[in-house]
């Protein structure tokens, strides 16, 4: 059997692990830990699917992450306020609902990357990349000078919102929500890798003349991937809004688009959990150096510096072998 899904299999059951040692011996801030890692991770899968299978190298995807986060912060801040969203011409409310927030935060990202994808992908290269970190800081700006919900300083939850049949201010059950979603998007992750769909976006990323010449239009296979990109980038957002209870501008800014870019090329561009593996050493790194010093990105870089000139596929390259599965 190959190792790359042997080593999927153990992250992915190692983290389950790691929570369930966490809840046993009564460590709730290590299964917060562990809920972190799997959000980013999951907001990881999203560029993912962008970059690894279109070649997308997007430095605006923290616009649908805080497009996500803000719809969660408004929704519950209506709900809470007991004030109406929209009186007219039709009644709209907030709500404390997550499957109905969910569905709001991906239909809005999903917008937003349809209509940006629109305009940016008609361009390439570095005026796509320079076109995306553009719309990033619009709407950072935007969210600066939006004083309804809180401006710069951001707009604070006081309680963490319902799913039904749990308790969701048990961190090891707002866990198991985020890591059944985690699950869904890598195996959905999987499935579009496999597909036809997904073999087009990678022969349009290798040569997109030729995919051309059989009658497949490049651009419309890299709408399709942009925008489910930012479907499930959104639905990380809101659960990250969530675990924190807080939204502020800082999740437009293009830090976090780099950061959610730096889950994926750690653990391995176009591998099926190199967002999973890049995002826990990421936390981690956060977790143990952050307390040593403010500067511990120094060390952050230097391991990213390793990875790219040592690992290019990743540490799941380096541990597993070069060869690209999606097992």
């Amino acid at each position: 059997m190959r190792r790359e899904p042997l080593l999927n299999g153990a992250v992915f059951l190692g983290l389950l692990a790691l929570v369930l040692w966490a809840w046993a011996v009564d460590e709730p801030f290590t299964i917060t830990l562990a809920t972190r890692v799997a959000i980013l991770a999951l907001a990881g899968v999203g560029l993912n699917l962008a970059l690894g299978l279109g070649g997308l190298v997007s430095l605006g995807h923290a616009v649908f992450f805080g497009i996500g986060g803000y719809a969660m912060g408004i929704l519950a801040s209506h709900a809470q306020s007991y004030s109406a969203l929209i009186e007219w011409p039709v009644l709209i409310e907030g709500t404390k609902s997550m499957p109905v927030i969910w569905l709001v935060a991906m239909s809005a990202s999903g917008l937003a990357a349809l209509a940006i994808g629109a305009l940016s992908l008609r361009t390439s290269g570095v005026y796509f990349i320079m076109i995306t970190l553009a719309f990033g800081q619009m709407f950072y700006y935007f969210a600066i000078s939006w004083p309804a919900y809180g401006g710069e300083d951001g707009l604070s939850i006081y309680v963490r919102n319902g799913f039904p049949g749990l308790n969701t201010l048990d961190p090891i059950q707002f866990f198991a929500i985020c890591y059944v979603i985690l699950g869904l998007a890598l195996w959905l992750f999987s499935r579009l890798s496999r597909s036809a769909f997904g073999l087009a976006l990678g022969a349009a990323r290798q040569n997109a003349e030729r995919v051309m010449a059989v009658g497949i239009a490049p651009y419309r296979l890299r709408l399709v991937a942009f925008t489910l990109s930012g479907v499930i980038t959104g639905l990380a957002g809101a659960l990250f809004a969530d675990l924190n209870r807080f939204v502020s501008p800082t999740m437009f800014s293009w830090q976090t688009s780099g950061e959610i870019m730096v889950f994926v090329i750690l653990g391995g561009v176009a591998r099926l959990f190199g967002p999973v593996i890049g995002a826990a050493v990421f936390i981690l790194l956060e977790h143990v150096l952050g307390g040593l010093s403010e500067f511990w990105h120094i060390y952050l870089g230097a391991v990213l510096l390793g990875v790219v000139l040592f690992a290019r596929g990743g540490l799941i390259g380096l541990i597993a072998g070069r060869e690209v599965r999606h097992d």
